[in-house]
Order: C-alpha cells, then sequence, then structure tokens
C-alpha cells in the first residue's frame, strides 16, 4: 500500500478559524503554544488545556489569510469552538466552523512530483508551510521512513483534483493516515481521552506542542511544574496490540489490580492487529508484561518511538 506515493482524504478532521484583529493575541492567552509570533510560513503544534493542565484538545494551527486555523479531531470541534468563544469577551476575535468549507488530504512517500503541479514551491523542513492559490502546504513527520505532507484548502478547488491525483498516486484510507500519525509518534487528542493527560503525558514537550515560555494560558502552572520538579513519571510509547481502541486502561502484570496507563490512538497494522500509542508509567516498561483493558487482556509489544526523551539531568 506505501510503496511509492499515496494520497488520503482526510475526513477525521474539523477546522476553527479565528479572525478579527486580537485573534492571534486571544489565541496566544488559551492555547499551550505561541500564537503571537507564528510567522505565514510556519505550522505548530498546541494543545487547549482545563484549569487543571489537561489536554481538552490538540491542534496543528498557522495562518491563513488573516486567520489563525486549527485543525482539531472532528470528534471535538464543536465542544471546543463553543468553549473558546465564551472566553473571548471584549476581545475583538471571532471563532467559526471552517470544515464545511475545507478539504484536507494527507501525501506520503515518493509525492513530491504530483504535488509539484499544485504548488510551486515544497515545504522541506518539518511544520514548513507553503500557500498557493490552492491553500496552504504542510510538511509533517516523516513516517514508516516515509516524507509526508498536508495539503488543505478550498473544497471545491481540492476535490476538483483528486481524480487527477489517482492517475499519479494510490488513493488510501483515512486510517493509513492516522496509522502513518502514530508512527510519527504525534498523539492526537479525540473525544474518549479529552482530559486524561498533561501535555508532557503525550509528549507534547519534546514534539514542540508546549512554550515554556510564553505567558499564562488555562493550566500553565500544572503544566510548568510538571516540567520542572523533576522526572516524568509518564510518557507516550508505540506498541502492537490483537486489539485496542483509544480510551482502553492498560494493566501491568505486576499490579493487576490499578491501572497503569492508557490508550491514546489506534490504527489498523497492515499485518493485522492494532498499531497504537499508549500512554504510561515509564516504570512499567521496565520488566513484565502490559495488557489492554485488563490484566488477562491482550498483550502490548512496544517498538521504539522515531524520537527520543530528553536525558533528564
Amino acid at each position: 500500500m506505501l510503496s511509492g506515493g499515496i494520497f488520503a482524504p482526510l475526513t477525521q478532521f474539523g477546522f476553527i478559524d479565528t479572525t478579527g484583529d486580537d485573534a492571534a493575541a486571544f489565541l496566544h492567552t488559551q492555547l499551550t503554544n505561541d500564537v503571537q509570533h507564528l510567522d505565514a510560513s510556519t505550522a505548530r503544534l498546541a494543545g487547549y488545556c482545563s484549569p487543571k493542565g489537561r489536554l481538552m484538545a490538540s491542534f496543528l494551527m498557522w495562518r491563513a489569510g488573516d486567520a489563525v486555523r486549527l485543525m482539531i479531531a472532528a470528534d471535538l470541534q464543536a465542544t471546543v469552538q463553543k468553549r473558546l468563544s465564551m472566553f473571548v469577551m471584549r476581545a475583538k476575535a471571532k471563532l467559526a466552523d471552517a470544515t464545511p468549507a475545507l478539504t484536507a488530504v494527507g501525501f506520503a512517500g515518493d509525492v513530491r512530483d504530483a504535488l509539484s503541479h499544485l504548488f510551486d514551491a515544497m515545504p522541506d523542513g518539518v511544520h514548513v508551510k507553503v500557500d498557493g492559490p490552492l491553500g496552504s502546504l504542510i510538511r509533517v513527520p516523516d513516517a514508516a521512513g516515509r516524507p509526508r505532507f498536508l495539503w488543505v484548502g478550498p473544497k471545491t478547488e481540492v476535490d476538483s483534483h483528486l481524480a487527477a491525483l489517482e492517475k499519479k498516486l494510490t488513493r488510501a484510507s483515512a486510517e493509513v493516515w492516522d496509522w502513518l500519525d502514530i508512527h510519527a509518534g504525534e498523539p492526537r487528542i479525540t473525544q474518549p481521552v479529552s482530559e486524561q493527560f498533561v501535555p508532557q503525558m503525550v509528549n507534547f514537550d519534546v514534539l514542540g506542542g508546549v512554550n515554556f515560555k510564553k505567558g499564562c494560558y488555562p493550566g500553565q502552572e500544572v503544566v510548568a511544574r510538571s516540567q520542572y520538579r523533576g522526572t516524568i513519571k509518564r510518557r507516550t510509547s508505540l506498541a502492537h496490540a490483537e486489539m485496542a481502541k483509544a480510551g482502553d486502561e492498560l494493566f501491568h502484570s505486576d499490579d493487576p489490580g490499578q491501572p497503569c496507563g492508557l490508550v491514546v490512538n489506534v490504527a489498523s497494522a497492515p499485518d493485522g492487529g492494532v498499531d497504537a500509542l499508549v500512554e504510561i508509567k515509564l516504570a512499567a516498561l521496565e520488566q513484565g508484561s502490559v495488557h489492554v483493558g485488563a490484566a488477562g487482556g491482550p498483550v502490548l509489544k512496544f517498538s521504539p518511538l522515531p524520537y527520543a526523551f530528553p536525558t533528564e539531568v
């Protein structure tokens, strides 16, 4: 499936556009990353935390014309847009659901030739963005040894090019993109795991999704404390199991009575079973076995992530 190049229309995402003179300043006070200094050629990961520092949602964000655009799991889009809107108060900022007007397409593998017919330039570094008449093209982290790109543009324009793309690339399902995100080690907050993790538990500090120098946002004190009080005891790892779903609890063979982690994201694996990103106590990885759902549930087989954690000082 992944030999050559693939493209996958992505229906699992929704979009929130924030416009107005204070759009960036407002979002800057709400999200875990720097929105104020987000330039036109960059996309950034960010999270939206509860006052307790738990991620209610995660985003990829970038500037689209005069809007700051947030790409979010579709099952959280309406709730998060409504909640963010409650805090606009006197700020000159307006949030709108941009999902019906946009199409997102993911590309992986040998796709440069196909994309060069759509965009004049290619974004070379991770989270570098180029814009053109057909929307935005963003380089996203490689996965399974393949370069990846995300194209988001006006629905009518993007949809009109899909048939031509089928002549050059293999069309894949949206779930293949989820599988690639998992292998890139990039967790996505969806409805079943909303408000379960501080950003470090899903590696957001390592992935550049948290700016520790910026000013206040909801939950900031908790997130900062987790970072500076010493070792981080829980992280997200890559694993394979016969079956699992987002939100399933994990149990360790040595301590079957209480959960040691939670399944974050899941996608069908090419050779059967599922690949998953799982949040887990680091101590649970040292010995024994970890199981999904119960101590006698499917066993997890762990693989290394494509990035390293900072060495604890």
